[in-house]
């Protein structure tokens, strides 16, 4: 038996979850010396997160494009508001 898309985006979800938490355990326990690097990914898996769940948990895959751009502009929003806030601490 063929595995569903949604038992697929789950098994993608689980692993990008995984990797964030063993990122950031990383990033901590090398006392913040993996910094930016590790803080970009762990926000580019969040983008990759957030995108499968909103397309395919929430259905947006087949909404109206106007669903889907608000959402995803949403998603896109917060995350560069949490880049912009963990830039202004340096600047």
């Amino acid at each position: 038996m063929k595995p569903s898309r949604v038992d697929l985006m789950a098994l993608v979800l689980v692993l990008a979850t995984g990797l964030s938490w063993w990122l950031g355990e990383g990033a901590a326990l090398t006392q913040g010396h993996l910094g930016q690097a590790a803080t970009l990914a762990v926000l580019a898996l969040a983008v990759l997160k957030g995108a499968l769940i909103a397309l395919d948990y929430m259905e947006l895959r087949h909404a109206p494009a106007l669903w889907r751009r608000a959402v995803l502009g949403w998603l896109a929003v917060v995350i560069a508001l949490v880049l912009l806030a963990s830039l202004l601490p340096r600047l």
